[in-house]
Parts: C-alpha cells; structure tokens; sequence
C-alpha cells in the first residue's frame, strides 16, 4: 500500500513540475516578448509560440516516461476514455494541472515584478475562437493518441511543432488545454484570457478531445 501511494505521488509530482514549467513558459515569454517587441504583434506571437515549443519538447522528453507528460486535462480525459487511466488518477491529474498552472503564474508575476494574480481583461469571446479551440484540441489529442508508440523524443517534437503553428493557424492561438487556460485567466498580460470567457474554451477544448478519441477509436478499431 504505501508503494503504491509512492508510485501515485511520483506521477502527481512529474505532472506538477511539467504543467508549472509549462505555464511559466507560455506567460513569461508572453511578457518577456511584450517587452522587447517594440508593439510588433507579429513578433511577441512569434517569440511565445517559439518558446513555447522548446518548453514542450523538453518537458514531454523529461516526464513522458514517469506519468505520460500529460500536462493537460483534455489529454488526460483522452487516455480516460480510452481506459488507460483510471478516473481517480484522473480527477488526481486534473486537479494537479490547474495547481500547477496557478502555481506557474504565481512564479512568473513575481520573477516580473508583479502582483501574484492579476485577472485578464483581454477578452477571446466569439463562436469563431470557440470552434478554433474545438478544432486546435481535436489535432493536439489526435495526434498524441496516434503517436503513443513513438519514443519520447518524437512525441516531444510532434506535440511541440504542432502547438506551435497552432499559435498561427488559428484564431485562438491554440489554447487546446483545460488547466493552462484556468492559469492564463490570472494573468493580465499579453496571454491572458478573461475569465468570463474561460467556461467557452474548456467546453470547447474537452468537446474536442472527446472527438479526437472517438476518431482514433474508430480508426484503430
């Protein structure tokens, strides 16, 4: 018994420290690239979603092998779903996510030298953004489930360079995860979002997941 609560601690800690690098990645390159893009919309997005891949390869690289690198509530429902999680691990991994997240802005605000929480007033409203995140969940959970047989390194790399052009094919710039969107309503900076408009994308983003594990069920049926 008291292995298998060690076993259970060791995945909470490899989801915690992944989905707080995760989140500290996304908003502190956000600010860092806010402030040194001179007003340049094209290249504050540019030096997040860059940043936000290396973070990505190098934590999927570094956990994958302990808990799955799910850092994503949409990604764990996905392996819910399809029976390789079971739903207390689940609820533990969901709850451990949005933590994680919270706990990422924390560190970034006060490494920037502001208040630990600041909510978003940036607004991302509009069915239009809504169904991006539909669709930028459906292509991050679908690739993952097709590429569970691939090495840590290739999933890395897969997820990654898909997050990142999400960031300019689509409308929302790619959100495609529960948790960070919950962490990214505390930050009243360049990747925030308000929180009225936090309920649409969760819907959106676990809808999403939902479909992509369908289609790589029938698919592999």
């Amino acid at each position: 018994m008291i292995l298998l609560h060690i076993e259970i601690m060791k995945l909470i800690l490899s989801e915690f420290i992944g989905m707080m690098v995760l989140t500290m990645g996304v908003v502190g390159s956000g600010i860092m690239a806010q402030n040194i893009s001179q007003g340049i919309e094209g290249i504050t997005l540019l030096i997040n979603s860059l940043a936000t891949v290396g973070i990505l390869i190098v934590i999927i690289m570094t956990f994958r092998s302990i808990s799955g690198a799910h850092f994503n509530p949409a990604v764990s429902l996905s392996f819910y779903l399809q029976g390789d999680l079971k739903f207390k691990l689940f609820v533990q991994y969901v709850l451990t996510h949005i933590l994680a997240g919270i706990t990422g802005v924390i560190f970034v605000h006060f490494m920037f030298d502001m208040n630990m929480i600041e909510l978003s007033t940036k607004d991302r409203s509009g069915l239009n953004i809504m169904f991006s995140e539909v669709i930028a969940s459906f292509l991050l959970v679908f690739i993952i489930c097709m590429s569970q047989k691939r090495d840590d390194v290739a999933m890395g790399v897969l997820v990654g360079v898909y997050i990142g052009a999400g960031y300019f094919f689509t409308s929302s710039t790619s959100f495609a995860n529960p948790a960070i969107t919950i962490a990214r309503s505390l930050t009243d900076t360049y990747t925030g979002i308000n929180f009225s408009n936090v309920p649409g994308f969760i819907v959106s983003q676990f809808f999403g997941a939902y479909l992509a594990t369908k289609a790589y069920q029938i698919l592999r049926s």
